[in-house]
């Protein structure tokens, strides 16, 4: 009795699913939507974006295949109307799943997605419900694949930003308007000169050195990545990536550079005005609260599919712009460029290391120009600035693509092209202070400008340690490792 009961409830609910516009919807958005959270999460974690994903993966489907269930059922419409569910069924699957693979518009992709859908729903529409399941299982599937980075997620601790000492309560003793460039990926000045990079760029240090820059050729990051860069630098503390193992993003980095870090308190506890200046909107694409003062880019400019790189904006006008309308009280300029960045990220797309060598070496041709047209502006319109230009990270160069970094390594060159970051600094009046040999990686970086601006020495203190950090995957139990010490030294040692 039980067997034929289970096998009568089977039945119902495959036949069910074919009918019921709920199922098929659910079976349309959900996996979509679960997949592209479990594997963007750190890009997509706010709730204005959750509403969107909701409305477009979920609620608009439940719509459409109500209406459709209804249009497919008119009796003028009997001879077609059976390919209709089907057919839509799998090409809005396709269509999301293309969504949350690329963001840009793939016609020739839409147009296959739109063929594979028609030769399915004629051929086996017979099959439809047995697609539904299918697609629901998934959907299972994707979830539980997701649960780990909800847990994560929602035992975050925080404990790691606070602050030693009292470092927030700074009083500046000076206050020149400060010019933070940014150039994605741009090498220490001694590892260009390496045997990986072997780049002539003398033109751009007597540049730099005309206008009164001072360089350390030796300076360094301490994360690899744009953001785990950044949310350390802004923190003025270490993150070690949260202990994480995979390649996702750190969890809330893009909040702690752009909403809220003592980096930005400090600066508007003594009067400073906070501007963001980009290229792209990659550090806003979660859509976090801003805490700048002003950004060159608004949300309704960022689309909520997007990895931030297909919008783009000049940052020589902008910045021009601001700088006529700053503050009388300090200005804090926070200003990102995307050259000469890194070489390709993955085996696929990579072109060989001879090849992205060459690449990357236009890209920094690129860079050179941006920093000397924003530098020259700068200096005529802001002579007393202190200018900094800070690099995130190095540019792999040497390496056929980025993620190699992650097998573990002895070979030094292959750690100085991933961590070697540039840094160049103009202090006004050209007069470098004797902390300054405190410079070492870019997480004490701002500790010691404070230092340096409030001429109070003892918040040197409570420097960070410099070393420089990595996850690795293969070659050494998975976890996070230091590979540069605080002194300097290649090391190997389990975070």
């Amino acid at each position: 009795m039980e067997s034929k009961q289970s096998k009568n409830g089977f039945k119902y609910f495959f036949g069910a699913t074919s009918e019921n516009p709920l199922l098929i919807a659910l079976g349309v958005g959900l996996y979509p939507l679960v997949f592209y959270y479990s594997r963007n999460f750190g890009m997509i974690n706010s709730w204005e974006q959750f509403g969107y994903f909701l409305l477009l993966f979920l609620v608009l489907p439940i719509l459409f295949f109500s209406f459709l269930k209804w249009f497919s059922n008119l009796s003028f419409n009997s001879k077609w109307g059976k390919y209709l569910l089907p057919f839509f069924s799998v090409f809005l699957f396709l269509f999301y799943i293309k969504i949350i693979l690329y963001a840009d518009v793939q016609r020739k992709i839409i147009l296959g997605i739109f063929i594979i859908s028609a030769l399915i729903a004629f051929f086996l529409y017979k099959h439809f419900k047995k697609w539904i399941v299918l697609q629901l299982i998934l959907a299972v599937i994707g979830f539980i694949g997701l649960v780990p980075m909800l847990i994560k997620y929602l035992n975050y601790s925080s404990d790691w930003m606070q602050q030693p000492d009292n470092i927030e309560e700074i009083v500046f003793q000076k206050k020149p308007n400060i010019y933070y460039i940014q150039p994605d990926g741009y090498p220490s000045f001694s590892e260009l000169k390496s045997d990986y990079y072997k780049v002539d760029n003398s033109s751009f240090d007597a540049f730099l050195a005309e206008k009164g820059f001072k360089n350390y050729p030796d300076f360094r990051s301490n994360y690899i990545t744009t953001i785990t860069s950044n949310s350390a630098t802004f923190m003025m503390k270490h993150h070690y990536y949260n202990n994480g193992r995979d390649y996702s993003e750190m969890l809330n980095a893009r909040k702690n550079i752009m909403s809220k870090n003592p980096v930005l308190s400090i600066f508007k506890n003594n009067g400073y005005k906070t501007h963001f200046i980009s290229e792209h909107p990659y550090l806003m694409v979660n859509r976090p609260k801003i805490g700048f003062d002003y950004t060159n880019f608004s949300y309704s400019e960022i689309p909520y599919i997007t990895t931030g790189f297909n919008v783009k904006r000049e940052v020589f006008p902008d910045l021009e712009k601001t700088i006529a309308s700053k503050n009388d009280g300090g200005n804090f300029f926070f200003i990102e460029i995307f050259e000469p960045g890194h070489i390709s990220t993955t085996k696929e797309a990579s072109k060989g290391k001879v090849a992205e060598r060459e690449q990357w070496l236009e890209k920094l041709e690129i860079a050179n120009v941006k920093i000397e047209k924003m530098v020259n502006l700068i200096s005529e319109k802001d002579p007393e600035a202190l200018i900094m230009i800070m690099a995130d990270h190095g540019g792999f160069v040497g390496l056929d693509y980025t993620r190699q970094v992650y097998t573990k390594t002895s070979n030094p060159e292959i750690i100085y092209t991933t961590f070697g970051a540039m840094l160049a600094i103009k202090w006004p009046n050209g007069e470098a202070p004797e902390m300054d040999s405190k410079l070492k990686s870019c997480v004490n970086v701002f500790r010691v400008l404070f230092s340096y601006l409030g001429n109070d020495q003892k918040y040197l203190q409570h420097l960070e340690k410099d070393g420089s950090y990595l996850i690795i995957k293969e070659g050494a139990e998975p976890g996070v490792y230091e590979y540069i010490d605080d002194s300097g030294n290649i090391v190997f040692k389990k975070v």
